[in-house]
This record gives C-alpha cells, sequence and structure tokens, in this order.
C-alpha cells in the first residue's frame, strides 16, 4: 500500500510539473498574440491541458487528441495558424509513443488527427499557409516525437529485460554453487561409506576373533565385547549420517577413492585382520583408466564389507580375470549354516542394500555390468568393467547415465562440473515446463543458461529450443530494431509525400507573382494581348474571402496576382478585371482583412 501512494505521489508531481511546463508556453504565447482573447487563447487551453496531461497516463490517444483540438483553433485564426498549442502536441505525442507499446492503435490517432487538420482548412477554405502549416508543421509534431517516445521505451524495455537477466543469471550461479555443495556432501558420504564403513567392520571382525582367545580372562571378554558392540553401533551411526548426507538414489559421485591404494593392498589387510580370503589373477594385467581401476577397487571393497558383515566366518573367494577387452571381478562368500554362529559384524537390516545400489550405479557409468545375487557355493558378485571407461562415464553426458559424475577437467563443454541437465531424445537441451514441477527424488535442472547470444545464432541446430530469458531477449532486441528502423523510414516516407506537396504550392506561389513595376506599367483599355508580356504565367489561385467579396465592375472577369514571393507570409494581392479580352480595372486587395 505504501509503494502505491509513493508511486501514485510521484505521477501526480511529474503530471504537475509537465502542466506548469505547457501552461508557461501557452501563456507565453497568449503574451506574444497581443490581441487574443483571454478566455478563448488562455483560459480554454489550459483547462483542456489539465484534462488532456493526467490523461496521457490512462488515455494517452485521447490526451492526443485533446490537444490537437487547440491546433486546430489555431487554424481557424485569421491572422496565423501557428500557436504554442503545438509544443504541448509534441510532448503528449511523445508521452503517447512511451506509453503505449502497440503501433496501430496510436497511428490511427495520429493519422485521425491530422485528417481533422486538413478537414478544417478545407471547409474553412484556409490560405496556402495555412495548408502549409498543416501538411508539414503539424504532422511532424506529431510524428516523430511518437517515434522519439517508442525509442525511448525500446531503450527502457531493453535496459529492464537486461537487469532482468543479469538477476536471473545470479540466481542460477548461486543454484550451481549449492548443486556443488550438495556433490561435495555426496562425495564425503561415498567415502564413508565405502572406506570407513569398510574399516570398522573389519575392526570388528578382529575384536571378535580375540574374543574368542583362550588366553584372555572374562573381563577382557566382557571389554571386547562392548568394544565390539561399540563398534557395530559406530557402523550404523556411519550408515545413518550417510544416509542424510547423501543425494536420493542416483546421485552417488564415486569421489573419495583413496588413490595410492590397490586391489592387492585390499585383500592383504583383509587377510590380516583375519578374514579368510582366497584371491587370484588371471591374464596378463592390462593398462586400466584410472576410473576402471577404482571401479574394481570398489567392487572388492564392497562384496567384503557385506561378507564379514553378514557371514563372518565363511570363506571368500576373489577372482579377477583380465580378457582382451574388458576385466571380470568376482567374489563368491559362502553362506553361513542356519545354526552358525552369531553374525560377529552385523547390525540392523536397515542399511541392508545401499551399498550395493550404489555399486550399481557406479559400474554402469563405466559402462559396465554387474550381478549380484545367490549361487551355487554362495552369494555371488560378478562385476564386468571395460578397460577404457565410456565417454559418457568421461564427459557426464546426462543421456547415458544415472549418477552424477565428480567434479573433473573432463565435463561437458557449457556445463559446471558434475552438475548435468536433462536431455531431449534428440540429445539436444531442453527447457522444462514451467508450470510443471519436478519428480519426487529428483532435483531440478540447475545447469546455467546458455549465452544468449550464442543461442540467438541463426546458425543453431535445427530443433533446439532457447531458454525463456534467450527468447525473450531476441524478442526486445528485434522490437528495438524495428523501432530504430521505423524511426529511420518513417521520415523518410514523410519527407516523399510533404515534399513534393510543399514544393508544388512553392511553386504556385512563385509563379504567381507580378511585380510592382510591372503592375504600374499595365493600363487600362488595351488589349491581353498587348500585356501579356508583362503577366506572370498563371494567376494566384487562392485568394482570400474578403478579396473574393470585393465590388468588381459588373459583368467583369476578375483575377487576381501576388505582389511578393514571400511564402510564409500573406502580401498584397493585385486584381484585374477583364471585359473580354480588354482590361477594364485594375486595383490592389491589402494583405490583411478590412
Amino acid at each position: 500500500m505504501l509503494n502505491t501512494r509513493t508511486t501514485s505521489a510521484r505521477s501526480a508531481r511529474g503530471d504537475a510539473a509537465l502542466w506548469a511546463v505547457l501552461a508557461a508556453a501557452t501563456g507565453y504565447g497568449f503574451r506574444d498574440a497581443g490581441s487574443a482573447s483571454l478566455t478563448l487563447d488562455l483560459v480554454l487551453p489550459l483547462a483542456v491541458l489539465a484534462v488532456a496531461v493526467p490523461w496521457s497516463r490512462r488515455r494517452p490517444g485521447a490526451a492526443v487528441v485533446l490537444v490537437n483540438g487547440l491546433c486546430v483553433m489555431g487554424l481557424a485564426d485569421a491572422s496565423t495558424p501557428g500557436n504554442a498549442h503545438v509544443l504541448s502536441l509534441a510532448a503528449l505525442s511523445c508521452l503517447l509513443g512511451a506509453r503505449v507499446a502497440g503501433a496501430r492503435r496510436p497511428l490511427l490517432v495520429l493519422a485521425g488527427c491530422a485528417a481533422v487538420d486538413l478537414a478544417t482548412c478545407a471547409v474553412l477554405r484556409a490560405q496556402p499557409v495555412w495548408w502549409f502549416y498543416a501538411l508539414t508543421v503539424l504532422p511532424a509534431a506529431l510524428l516523430l516525437p511518437w517515434l522519439a517516445g517508442r525509442h525511448w521505451r525500446g531503450r527502457r524495455q531493453l535496459v529492464r529485460e537486461g537487469w532482468r537477466l543479469a538477476r536471473g543469471l545470479e540466481e542460477r550461479q548461486h543454484l550451481v554453487a549449492e548443486r556443488a555443495r550438495l556433490t561435495e556432501r555426496a562425495e564425503i558420504a561415498a567415502d564413508m561409506h565405502d572406506s570407513l564403513g569398510h574399516a570398522l567392520s573389519l575392526v570388528a571382525l578382529r575384536a571378535g576373533a580375540l574374543e574368542l582367545s583362550p588366553d584372555l580372562t572374562d573381563r577382557d571378554r566382557a571389554d571386547l565385547a562392548d568394544l565390539r558392540g561399540t563398534i557395530a553401533d559406530a557402523v550404523e551411526q556411519v550408515r545413518e549420517t550417510v544416509a542424510v548426507l547423501r543425494d536420493p538414489p542416483g546421485r552417488d559421485t564415486g569421489a573419495g577413492l583413496p588413490v595410492n591404494d590397490t586391489v592387492e593392498d585390499l585383500l592383504s589387510r583383509a587377510v590380516a585382520s583375519g578374514v579368510p580370503v582366497r584371491w587370484e589373477r588371471r591374464g596378463a594385467s592390462p593398462p586400466l583408466s584410472c576410473p576402471v581401476e577404482r571401479g574394481m577397487y570398489r567392487v572388492v571393497q564392497e562384496a567384503l564389507t557385506n561378507a564379514t558383515k553378514h557371514a563372518p566366518d565363511c570363506s571368500i573367494s576373489v577372482r579377477i580375470t583380465h580378457e582382451p577387452d574388458r576385466t571380470r571381478v568376482s567374489v563368491v562368500n559362502a553362506v553361513p549354516s542356519p545354526g552358525g554362529p552369531a553374525h560377529a559384524g552385523a547390525g540392523p537390516a536397515s542399511g541392508v542394500g545401499r551399498g550395493l545400489t550404489g555399486l550399481q550405479e557406479r559400474v554402469t557409468v563405466l559402462g559396465g555390468s554387474l550381478r549380484t545375487g545367490s549361487g551355487s557355493g554362495g552369494f555371488h558378485v560378478t562385476a564386468v568393467l571395460p578397460h577404457r571407461a565410456t565417454t559418457a562415464a568421461l564427459t557426464g553426458t546426462p543421456a547415458a547415465r544415472t549418477a552424477t559424475p565428480a567434479p573433473g577437467p573432463a565435463t561437458a563443454p557449457g556445463r559446471p562440473a558434475g552438475i548435468p541437465g536433462p536431455a531431449s531424445p534428440s540429445g539436444t537441451a531442453r527447457r522444462p515446463d514451467p508450470g510443471t514441477a519436478p519428480a519426487p527424488g529428483t532435483a531440478p535442472d540447475l545447469a546455467p543458461a546458455p549465452d544468449p547470444i550464442g543461442a540467438m545464432d541463426p546458425d543453431a541446430a535445427p530443433g533446439e529450443v532457447l531458454p525463456e530469458s534467450a527468447e525473450r531477449l531476441a524478442y526486445v532486441r528485434s522490437d528495438a530494431r524495428r523501432r530504430s528502423a521505423l524511426a529511420f523510414v518513417a521520415p523518410v516516407v514523410a519527407a516523399v509525400f510533404f515534399v513534393p506537396s510543399a514544393g508544388y504550392l512553392a511553386w504556385q506561389l512563385t509563379t504567381s507573382v507580378l511585380p510592382p513595376s510591372r503592375f504600374d506599367e499595365l493600363t487600362t483599355g488595351r488589349p491581353r494581348a498587348e500585356l501579356a508580356p508583362l503577366l506572370p504565367a498563371r494567376a494566384y489561385p487562392y485568394p482570400s474571402d474578403h478579396a473574393r467579396s470585393a465590388p468588381r465592375p459588373p459583368g467583369a472577369r476578375c483575377e487576381f496576382y501576388r505582389s511578393g514571393r514571400d511564402l510564409l507570409d500573406e502580401v498584397d494581392l493585385y486584381r484585374l478585371c477583364w471585359s473580354g479580352d480588354r482590361l477594364l480595372t485594375k486595383d490592389t486587395v491589402p494583405a490583411g482583412r478590412p
């Protein structure tokens, strides 16, 4: 409410200032006129301006029509068509262009005003100077300020759209930073689940083995049992923390892996901790890419973690087979018998399956496959990995993967690392429907919009959908170009229309001039053939009404000629009356009315 009142007060002050300026111009014109009427030439125009200026906000076309009526009053004046209301007409026409977005209705208003002006001249049988004024000055006061107002509106709209786009890009940048933070949390979660959870499971298994040592006292066994329980609780707390830190399923990043650790080191630590592990490697070890090496490490680590948790006393067999184009990793652990010992490292079953789900996603991203399940000999975990990761795994192409890659230098061009966006079936970026909410459990596409300048490139790929900001900016720019072209073309068109008219009028006025020296040489009673060399090429076609109504000899035919070449002022007229082909009388008609 306070903002509305402030805007209204500001608008009222602006209207008052504009009315004051136009009223000052009207008062100056009234003072300069001298013998003007106080009511018609001052009070009435000020009242019309007091109505037209506020109307210029709600009904700018009606305001222009009102002020044009004041200019029509000037055309009815006998002394001169020019008055100070032309300035008011230009000001309100400029406001019409600045406050109305379309062009059709304003152009109809301007054309109607010009038609009224010309019709007034025709009805009043105005002098040539009035016609010239109605054909040049008034259309220029209507059209050119309107074009200037439209150009001003286009510039303001372009600036507003630029700032709106800048704010949108800034907000999107904040969202990108937030996504990077969430990605980092996912990395921490993956590291805690895969590394710390595995290490704690081995510690709990070793504590359980020490608990069965015959050299310990009952107190030592009780302490080891408490220690094993504490470690089991810690494992569950780690899993709960991972559940909070992780993104929804499908967002495991695979970061935080031990860089210098190998599968052999992992298996050696497991054997040293008392885990019954047998392992073998078949085939020549090929050079594996870094993502595949880490993926193979995680497969073995997750399988050992699950085996020590759910079957701590059962044997585990690990086999790594290198084939010409792929590597097969197989981990099999025997299933404990129903009457066997308790699971030393087992905890509640609430977290079962989270590690295998993330492992499935990681292997799929690398272009491999993972199979898990019970079979002959126990529980099988078999992963087939290519020797080189697919392009989708390295670039983070969303069409070929379901998990977000770890940020790194090998990311898709034009998109921040680790932040994929949705893809259409054709592989081109698509903009989500603004009225559709994202599906539960999925993150919205927060990838920054492409550069609007590049998005508007006519050489862009066919079928590519531009972002809303780029579409809006393209529309505003094209509209500004149209306004600029119109501002250039309209004066040219007006000049093509008005210049020939003004030239024809000037030609009529200058070719009907009878110099005073030749007028003095004319002698009444002489035939037209003798006086033809002294007469101009044609008579003056626009004598005033009082000149036409002047008394003339009965039966005579009178012609009028201008006494001077002044085009913007009235001059005396010479009247020659002929009886047949003989000059009957000659006289002078003064320029002003009697």
